[in-house]
């Protein structure tokens, strides 16, 4: 009797990240397609629609290119903390915390100049982001408490301090009413390099390129490598697994929160408990397509960031916008799929027969 299983290949196959990513994108639009044919939907006016309004013109990429920034960043944060085999799954209350002391430098300076209290939000928020993270870090480094939990609670702990500041100390007392936080100043909103487009994407490519740089390049990258694939040798070579787990943490909450200073300067105009939108979470499904590497991470994100526009333009169809969120879904089963096969392979074997 014969059973198949999955025996390693001598070398994973070449190219293996685009081709399970674009594998999965194929999956992906073929069970849509499947999908929406089944629910009696025009399956190629559903697809036009999502191209027109994620790369139809100028104005709609520009607007895909945002979106695309905080996701591509999201995904970074979580492919950083990957790298030393750690899950950071509050990557969401790291936006908002980061945008929550990109508000507070907002307040208290606000009459800076536009360039000046830019930078000045930006930096507030990393260290927010990274503030954020820091406990959780520490928490795994000293006592061992599991990242997963820590950082996944503390996405709520985020978004209720903003609750609470928008119903409180911060709320608009020009807002007739509504609990809402007073916007943040007009000079702090990054510049338009074209259409839509704000300057937070030359901003990001910048990050992401130089993060890559630095992870393959560095000493400190090649350590933390060693830590994340054999600790034992980490140890061995006298790399101080605390400071890495803590640091690492830090870091990877840093560009979280660096995200939500993006957000709050560009596409949104003041502080709330929707400016993360589901980035943070929706970076761990980035980070996870491109293989926790740095490389792909912005590729993916531009990806997802198109299927989330054009899936909320689809509503005028009369389709759901939750079409755009299955296939997402698909493009993650899709390439993970994939991405085992490039590294493994199926084999039949004769089982083995006992008595």
């Amino acid at each position: 009797m014969r059973r198949l299983v999955l025996t390693r290949r001598e070398s994973p196959t070449r190219g293996g990240q685009p081709i399970a990513f674009l594998f999965g994108l194929a999956f992906a639009l073929i069970g849509g397609a499947i999908l929406l044919t089944i629910s009696g939907d025009p399956v190629f006016d559903v697809y036009e629609r999502m191209w027109e309004r994620s790369f139809g013109s100028l104005d709609t990429i520009s607007a895909t290119f945002n979106r695309a920034v905080p996701l591509a960043l999201a995904g970074l944060a979580v492919s950083i903390a990957a790298t030393m085999g750690l899950w950071n799954i509050g990557a969401e209350g790291q936006i908002l915390f980061g945008a929550t002391a990109a508000t507070f430098v907002g307040r208290i300076f606000p009459d800076l100049p536009g360039p000046i209290l830019i930078i000045a939000m930006l930096l507030a928020a990393a260290l927010g982001g990274a503030l954020w993270a820091l406990g959780p870090g520490l928490a795994r480094a000293e006592i061992g408490v599991s990242e997963i939990i820590t950082t996944l609670m503390l996405n709520e702990v985020a978004i209720r301090l903003i609750v609470y500041l928008q119903t409180t100390k911060w709320k608009d007392p020009d807002g007739f009413g509504f609990p809402q936080i007073t916007a943040r100043p007009e000079q702090a909103r990054l510049g338009i390099i074209w259409e839509r487009a704000h300057l937070g994407v030359l901003i990001a490519l910048a990050l992401i390129a130089a993060f890559g740089w630095f992870m393959n390049r560095s000493v400190w990258g090649y350590e933390l490598k060693i830590a994340g694939s054999s600790p034992k040798t980490a140890t061995y070579a006298g790399i101080s697994m605390r400071r890495k787990v803590v640091g690492v943490m830090a870091l990877s909450g840093a560009v979280a929160g660096f995200a939500g200073g993006i957000e709050l300067g560009g596409s949104a105009v003041r502080l709330s408990e929707n400016i993360s939108n589901g980035f943070g979470f929706a970076g761990i499904i980035v980070a996870a397509l491109a293989l926790m590497r740095p490389s792909g991470v912005a590729v993916v994100a531009l990806a997802f960031s198109a299927l989330q526009v054009g899936g909320l333009s689809i509503q005028t169809l009369g389709v759901s916008s939750a079409v755009s969120t299955i296939l997402q879904a698909l493009i993650l089963f899709g390439a993970i799929g994939a991405a085992v096969l490039s590294t493994y392979q199926i084999r039949l074997v004769d089982r083995k027969v006992t008595t």
